[in-house]
């Protein structure tokens, strides 16, 4: 999953982001409101965490005119002001959720979860499945044919974007993206490598192949 994280001190961006990697989500970490708000409007993320105190535009604003552009991201507000006004104004604003700084990282993982459990009108389904292939995406867990299937953070991440988009070929630049972000260069040879590991334990041991190389054009998941 991508979360998209709105916080201008480097010591709580740093540690948020970290925290939550090790979690398994992806993050992309923005420091400013403008820059935020940029990042919401351009793709789609399964969650927001948004700090209130913000340079440029505040996080409530942020949060504002999101929802004013119906971008539907489901937000959590971070903030030190945590009165009942500032909670309500919060939530008023199109929030879906309001965490108090200092906060238990704990807890900030749990209504993520919460977040991206909720069954909203074009949620993300919890599981994902494709011929005798399941993934379940809260509970983490994947089973192909009844088998349940050990897998790394970034094979998780890879094999949910690959369910999604069952049938459709996925270039390496998509996958950079969604995997691992801007960060890395598109002629590395990381997706490749991650493609091949994932296979190995996704159709290694069975007869109907589903991870197929479509050479000069990416990758795709399907039958045959």
């Amino acid at each position: 999953m991508m979360i998209l994280l709105l916080e201008d001190d480097d010591k709580i961006g740093a540690f948020v982001a970290r925290g939550l990697e090790q979690e398994g989500y992806r993050v992309e970490w923005c420091k400013t409101g403008d820059e935020g708000l940029r990042a919401a409007r351009a793709k789609e993320y399964d969650a927001a965490i948004v700090d209130r105190m913000l340079p440029g535009m505040d996080g409530v604003d942020v949060v504002r005119e999101l929802r004013a552009r119906r971008v539907n991201t489901p937000v959590l507000i971070l903030s030190a002001k945590g009165s009942v006004e500032d909670r309500v104004e919060g939530l008023r604003a199109g929030a879906d959720d309001y965490l108090a700084k200092p906060f238990s990282f704990a807890e900030l993982v749990a209504r993520i979860e919460a977040l991206t459990r909720r069954v909203v009108a074009g949620a993300p389904a919890r599981t994902l499945t494709y011929a005798d292939l399941t993934l379940d995406v809260y509970a983490r867990r994947a089973t192909r044919a009844g088998r349940t299937i050990d897998l790394q953070a970034k094979e998780f991440t890879l094999l949910e974007y690959l369910l999604r988009n069952a049938e459709r070929v996925l270039s390496k630049t998509m996958i950079l993206e969604r995997v691992w972000g801007y960060a890395f260069d598109p002629q590395t040879n990381v997706v490749d490598v991650l493609v091949s590991r994932l296979r190995s334990k996704i159709d290694k041991e069975h007869v109907s192949k589903l991870i197929h190389t479509v050479r000069g054009a990416g990758y795709v998941l399907r039958q045959g």
